[in-house]
């Protein structure tokens, strides 16, 4: 693991060709100025579609019958549990909660009963709970401090697995749960800071990573039916070099894992449990995202993060044919879940200009249906604007990919400001697909560049580390050079550039704005971390098997609080002299409050316009669509008032 502020993959360098994968710079499109928008829309429109996803990887997501899909929704406001009839029909709720984000794990494989997670407040503390069919709850993983995980179930549905910290705040054991009685037993106590990240379906082995480094990381297995089941190393290995869990095969022989040891990305490689042996699965010139099969073993899904896009396949082994399905859009395909007679898969469709949707196909036909309509149907989709990739040559020669929007009518007549939007992190990666937030501001005029500095998944592992230790330096370096190429296009207002990101992307435009504080002109700085010693020492304990990991890339705080005070922007706010909105939820376990706080107070200080927006019942990313609405209209209001349309 790379990231304590977001998810992580592996990633490249486009200094050594990208993977033997040729760019040029970027060049406009033929034909890119398009006619202006003809009708401009509020926050809360775009915010009144509706989010989508399906249950865990790990469950069942179709009901007993096939007739339902188990989703999640924030259709009343709040994440919650729904039904989603296969047949065509609206969701109906099996969870209602009005305040904390709810979210459905799993159908159990013969009733009506179900698994879901909540949190409080986005504190991250999950727990696990259990909706009878009378409607009836019970908490699976009680206890004040616990944070507990759905683990999967067993082959035979008789067993389901969950992970909790409650015997140790910094280790995740594993529990296995009896379907009919909720009786548990430990099946592995996690005393070596591991990751449990898979179980065979016959409920033997368990996989295991252990996070060495920031570069570098083992794998091992368990047999719990040994005499003693201890992990078992399975990734020996020199030099830095980076393992992860896909999933265990169906006839639970082999284990297929994600390793970069033979080039730049992520290949898939499968490990033989009986004898040892290895063998290459999946070789491509981008990073193999996730494998997975169906329930009889028989198809085979997996993905590759082609630029920022998710690229699916879909093999049947046993005719070694890739499948092709029809009706289904342009965009990013995943989720991919079978129903119980391996007939039809659910899976979502995400592009840029349309919210993730839920569809079905029928696996002998490929023919696909659209099953829900995410995007506001106030909202004309061909008002939105779809992204391009678009590189250049940062400050030392380092190629830069990003993600650009051109506002509809933007032309060197009428040229546009521009947001430099910075994603989470360290090591994220700004995609391709929809995001509210981006849309809202492109549509009201706004050209938003998502940069995907150095440092950022998705291009290889040499990309992926050169910001290693050097974090507010070499990668805050590629947003200020973003400016120059930005400036460079005709369609872009020049002189009304501004910089915004959250978490690790909110520590970036502080960072913008106090170390290079003439070339932004305003920030949005959405729940970023401003003082990294305090930051580094209030990891919440369940991110203790990570805990090495980060401190290999961003330092000691016990030997390297010198480096790190130096690269705090709150430390330095006296330099700040553009406008600043800051965002911040009050339950922030990873960015804590006071952070945003004590920026704000020290840059007022300097005289400088300061805005603070602050929920009450948010954590590190806002789950409520009201909050969502209130935080986007406070990001264009800022931005009209200090950058203009």
């Amino acid at each position: 693991m790379k990231s304590y502020l977001g998810q992580l993959a592996a990633v490249s360098l486009m200094a050594i060709a990208l993977g033997g994968c040729a760019h040029t710079p970027y060049e406009e499109p033929v034909a890119a100025v398009e006619a202006p928008v003809t009708k401009t829309y509020t926050a809360e429109q775009f915010f009144q579609s509706t989010s989508y996803s399906v249950g865990s990887p790990a469950g069942f997501n179709f009901s007993p019958d096939g007739s339902h899909i188990l989703i999640n929704s924030d259709a009343s406001g709040v994440f919650n549990a729904y039904v989603l009839p296969v047949g065509g029909g609206d969701p109906v709720a099996l969870t209602t909660s009005g305040d904390n984000a709810t979210f459905g794990a799993s159908f159990f494989p013969n009733d009506g009963r179900l698994l879901y997670t909540a949190d409080k407040g986005g504190d991250e503390l999950n727990h696990l709970f259990v909706r009878g069919e009378d409607g009836s709850v019970r908490d699976l993983t009680p206890g004040d401090k616990v944070k507990a995980s759905f683990a999967g179930w067993s082959g035979d549905g008789d067993t389901f697995y969950v992970t909790t910290n409650e015997r140790d705040p910094a280790a995740f054991d594993l529990y296995a749960y009896d379907a009919d009685t909720y009786e548990r037993s430990r099946v592995f106590t996690n005393e070596g800071a591991f990751s449990v990240d898979a179980i065979s379906d016959d409920g033997r082995w368990v996989a295991l990573s252990k996070a060495i480094s920031s570069a570098d990381s083992d794998l091992y297995i368990v047999d719990l039916e040994s005499d003693d089941p201890q992990p078992v190393l399975i990734t020996e290995h020199e030099g830095n070099i980076s393992h992860g869990i896909y999933t265990f095969t169906r006839e639970n022989d082999a284990l297929i894992y994600a390793t970069n040891e033979h080039g730049e990305f992520n290949e898939a490689w499968r490990y033989d449990l009986a004898s040892g042996e290895k063998s290459r699965v999946i070789e491509e010139d981008w990073d193999v995202s996730f494998v997975q099969y169906s329930p009889s073993g028989r198809y085979r899904i997996s993905a590759v993060n082609e630029d920022a896009l998710t690229a699916l396949t879909i093999l049947d082994t046993l005719t070694d044919r890739e499948m092709t399905l029809d009706g289904v859009p342009e965009g990013s395909l995943g989720s991919i879940r079978f129903d119980p007679e391996e007939s039809r898969i659910a899976f979502t469709v995400t592009s840029d200009t349309s919210p993730t949707d839920i569809y079905v196909a029928d696996l002998a036909s490929g023919s696909a249906r659209r099953l829900t309509t995410a995007l506001n149907p106030a909202i004309d989709e061909d008002d939105l604007v779809t992204a391009t990739v678009a590189r250049f040559a940062s400050y030392d020669g380092v190629e830069i990919p990003g993600i650009l929007y051109r506002p509809k009518g933007a032309s060197a007549e009428n040229p546009a400001p521009m947001v430099v939007f910075v994603h989470g992190g360290p090591g994220g990666q700004t995609r391709r697909g929809y995001r509210a937030a981006i849309q809202h501001l492109v549509n009201n005029g706004y050209a938003v560049y998502g940069i995907n500095n150095r440092g950022s998944s998705g291009y290889g592992k040499t990309f992926f580390h050169m910001d290693d230790k050097r974090h507010g330096d070499v990668d805050l370096k590629d947003v200020v050079a973003s400016k120059d190429f930005l400036q460079g296009l005709d369609w872009v207002a020049d002189d009304r550039i501004a910089v915004m990101g959250g978490s690790y992307g909110g520590y970036m435009t502080a960072a913008a704005l106090a170390f290079h504080p003439e070339v932004f002109d305003a920030g949005v700085n959405i729940f970023g971390v401003t003082n990294w010693v305090r930051t580094l020492e209030s990891i919440p304990p369940w991110w203790g098997s990570f805990r090495d990991a980060l401190f290999d890339e961003m330092g000691d705080p016990a030997t390297d609080a010198e480096r790190h005070r130096a690269i705090s922007p709150l430390f330095h706010a006296d330099k700040i002299v553009k406008p600043m909105l800051v965002v911040q939820g009050a339950n922030d376990p990873r960015v804590l409050q006071v952070e945003s706080d004590e920026l704000v107070e020290a840059v007022r200080a300097n005289g400088v316009p300061v805005e603070y927006v602050l929920f009450p019942d948010e954590g590190h990313g806002f789950r409520r669509k009201e909050n969502r609405i209130t935080a986007s209209e406070a990001y264009l209001k800022f931005l009209d008032e200090h950058i203009g349309r």
